[in-house]
């Protein structure tokens, strides 16, 4: 059973700084491109990140360029997103996501979702 566990959202104020963590179980961590999306209430998913298996290609929506940075240890089976400057605008639950490629997460190709931590930013 495949399973994308996610850790270390919670309540910051704006301007803060907070970094989730996604340890999957079930699949070979070094085969998948990593990722993470968003989803405030009353919108649709979105992409926000991706990393390829090698950890030498990312992607980034515009939104979060500059403020949010992506990483994955592959020895420890972990996908990092380190938040900062984080912004009202940014409070959604987010998902951890492991598909193919880069690309194709961006096009909300995924294999594997985890079930989401929520991440709130007050103003």
């Amino acid at each position: 059973q495949v399973q994308l566990v996610e850790s270390g959202g919670g309540l910051v104020q704006t301007g803060g700084s907070l970094r989730l963590s996604c340890t999957p179980s079930g699949i070979t961590f070094s085969y998948y491109t990593m990722g993470w999306f968003r989803q405030a209430p009353g919108k649709e998913r979105e992409f926000v990140v991706a990393i390829s298996q090698s950890g030498g290609d990312t992607d980034f929506t515009d939104s979060v360029w500059g403020r949010f940075a992506i990483s994955r240890d592959n020895a420890k089976n972990t996908v990092y997103l380190q938040m900062d400057s984080l912004q009202p605008e940014d409070t959604a639950v987010y998902y951890c996501a492991a598909g193919t490629a880069v690309r194709a997460l961006r096009r909300k190709q995924v294999n594997y979702w985890g079930q989401g931590t929520q991440v709130t930013v007050s103003s």
